[in-house]
């Protein structure tokens, strides 16, 4: 009889689905049954934290992942964004008051994910992150993923984040499945034949990132 991978306690299905923290009700969350846990999937641009004991899976082409956790409480999360594409990130303008829209953008995204964790008891000095995605999968967009990976690494560094692995780059989509409440990871590298889904999920997504450009500054933690 095959078992699914151990990844921490498991969650037992006949028990209701647990409560969200406040403003992730939206989230698609369900029963995984391969890892015998609750789980929460989101798409390019969303982000989810959680307390619970669930995991959090996302697919990713040329958007970049950052998994982020405690690693005392176990509490953590994972955001899912690509830069805005109709300006070149010059990363060498990080920290400086002249920041293109598009780092902005991506600050944002990190920044979101990174206080929501703080704000239900995680602390800046425990944080631990894994980085994931960045894949060169659109072809009229050859250097998107290129520039994700670029602003993630440079981002993390800057900020003083600690990072334990990373899984960036190449020319796959990923399919990533974050445990906040160990750390655990599991990266599965899926074929471009079977790609449409992801390739227009992530035009779309672009498309709309470019019509509504972040506006004003963003607040750093």
């Amino acid at each position: 009889m095959n078992h699914p991978p151990s990844f921490g306690s498991r969650v037992n299905p006949n028990e209701p689905l647990p409560p969200a923290l406040p403003g992730y009700e939206k989230i698609n969350r369900y029963w995984d049954r391969l890892h015998e846990h609750y789980a929460a999937k989101i798409l390019p641009g969303e982000y989810y934290v959680t307390k619970n004991a669930e995991l959090i899976t996302t697919v990713l082409g040329s958007c970049v992942s950052a998994c982020i956790r405690d690693r005392k409480l176990g509490i953590g999360g994972m955001n899912h964004f690509m830069l805005p594409h109709s300006e070149r990130v010059n990363i060498h303008d990080w920290g400086s008051c002249t920041w293109s829209s598009a780092t902005r953008y991506g600050s944002f995204a990190m920044e979101r994910l990174i206080n929501d964790i703080l704000k239900h008891g995680g602390r800046r000095e425990n944080l631990e992150v894994k980085l994931f995605g960045g894949g060169r999968i659109l072809a009229q967009m050859t250097d998107i993923g290129r520039q994700n990976i670029s602003f993630v690494r440079e981002y993390v560094r800057v900020e003083g984040l600690s990072v334990l692995g990373e899984d960036l780059g190449g020319f796959h989509p990923r399919k990533v499945v974050f445990f906040p409440q160990t750390g655990r990871v599991r990266v599965k590298r899926l074929r471009t034949l079977h790609n449409d889904t992801i390739i227009l999920r992530e035009v779309d997504y672009m498309e709309k990132l470019d019509e509504k450009p972040i506006q004003g500054e963003v607040e750093l933690f």
